[in-house]
């Protein structure tokens, strides 16, 4: 199984970027999924989990600005961020855990710069 990200760049401070990331997986309406990042020089952080049941936690760094979602049907989960800031800068990993085992994505580089 795999997950595919899409969606990261860079971006000013401010500004929005939407992740995205697609999983290959039969299990995906059975599996939480998740978004972590490692910035350079530090360990990878969840940013924000989402449970079959609809549960989320998130970081409070990002609280109030990023959201994350899924579309079953679309075995898609997407990661919306906010009010960047410089210290978002990150790379971001997709993450789809339970049935499916323990898949992560391959990675996609946000930067937040002006």
């Amino acid at each position: 199984e795999q997950l595919v990200e899409s969606g990261g760049g860079w971006v000013q401070p401010g500004g929005s970027l939407r992740l995205s990331c697609v999983s290959s997986a039969s299990t995906f309406t059975l599996d939480a999924v998740g978004w972590y990042r490692q910035a350079p020089g530090k360990e990878r952080e969840l940013v924000a989990d989402l449970s079959t049941a609809g549960d989320t936690k998130s970081a409070d760094s990002v609280k109030g600005r990023f959201t994350i979602s899924r579309d079953n049907e679309k075995r898609t989960m997407y990661l919306q961020m906010n009010d960047l800031k410089p210290e978002d800068t990150a790379v971001y990993y997709c993450r789809e855990w339970g049935w499916v085992g323990n898949v992560w994505g391959q990675g996609t580089q946000v930067t937040v710069s002006s």
